[in-house]
């Protein structure tokens, strides 16, 4: 079978997510830039995670599991959907975070708490070590009776990058008539989301190349691509690709899930001209990443860009913006 029927999903999020021109930073900076607002997707706080997590959760309902591990950085924006998204459908979930980053009852962890969560701090910075204590704590739970579905940081694998193909079709829609888009621009931090606006824009939108602005270091170059592929082979779809159509771009700054002084005129800056909001770890690298490429030439052609806010403001709960040094 083909497209999107045959795989099991569940309603979460309420689309579509508007889309509309940034007017003030379009004539700010000399180029048209549309936004896409995943922040405002109506669970939680909003964010790019429910899009995955329809199909997640609903394969994980499928199989029976009653109860939900996942993993992320201790202000995880993805745990933090899981969380809110499991307890709508009667799921238990448990949360296993690096501890590392902002630890105290801040932002996320709040939030976490608030969702029913059970939160569970691993100090390691190898996720591997994670996956690890998630099987040891699964069988535990499988000799009480349970069955749990473990999930990836990020929620990225190929079924999850499917709620990213679905996005780019809503997108299609909802550009204005006689605008073509010449770049969809979003942060990539596990690469679940770019992969499906790869494949999603090779579907809908053909003439637009993906950028990922990278805010980890791991080789997005090839996750992204091998995530876009599995995702087609689960649709029944070719990925044809053409030279140019994806890009990665890395603007990690002083480290993973740490704010970046630079960055922090940019977050104010949309602030105060378009009244949105950005976290200073995920769209705030992205945002100021794609802005200083945009003033660098880095985008060729002159027609408009379009920024997907993935959401992630519960973070300036939890962490001061650091200034830039003069």
């Amino acid at each position: 079978m083909t497209g999107y029927n045959h795989l099991p999903r569940v309603p979460l999020g309420i689309y579509p997510t508007p889309f509309y021109k940034l007017e003030q930073i379009s004539a700010q900076y000399g180029r048209d830039i549309y936004i896409k607002r995943d922040d405002l997707c109506g669970v939680a706080l909003g964010g790019n995670k429910v899009r995955k997590l329809e199909y997640l959760l609903a394969k994980a309902k499928a199989d029976g599991c009653d109860t939900v591990f996942t993993t992320g950085g201790a202000q995880s924006n993805h745990a933090m959907l899981t969380a809110a998204c499991a307890s709508r459908l009667g799921m238990k979930t448990i949360l296993l975070l690096k501890d590392r980053g902002v630890t105290g009852h801040l932002g996320n962890l709040v939030l976490d708490e608030i969702y029913g969560a059970q939160v569970r701090m691993i100090d390691t910075d190898d996720y591997q070590d994670i996956y690890r204590e998630m099987d040891r704590l699964g069988a535990e739970l499988a000799a009480q009776g349970h069955k749990c579905c473990p999930i990836p940081v990020g929620g990225s694998t190929a079924l999850g990058a499917i709620g990213y193909v679905h996005c780019v079709e809503e997108l299609a829609a909802q550009v204005p008539e006689g605008v073509t888009i010449d770049h969809i621009v979003s942060a990539t931090g596990s690469g679940g989301t770019t992969a499906g606006l790869l494949l999603g824009a090779k579907r809908y939108l053909p003439d637009a190349k993906v950028t990922g602005i990278g805010v980890d270091d791991d080789p997005f170059e090839e996750i992204v691509p091998r995530l876009a592929a599995g995702a087609a082979e689960l649709l029944g779809w070719d990925l044809s690709r053409r030279d140019g159509d994806f890009e990665m771009v890395y603007h990690v700054g002083p480290g993973y899930a740490i704010p970046n002084p630079e960055d922090t005129p940019y977050i104010r800056e949309l602030a105060r001209t378009e009244g949105i909001l950005l976290d200073p770890v995920y769209t705030g690298k992205a945002w100021a990443g794609m802005l200083r490429l945009l003033k660098e030439g880095h985008f060729p052609g002159d027609g408009p860009l379009a920024f997907v806010h993935t959401g992630g403001a519960a973070a300036l709960f939890a962490m001061d913006l650091p200034e830039a040094s003069k």
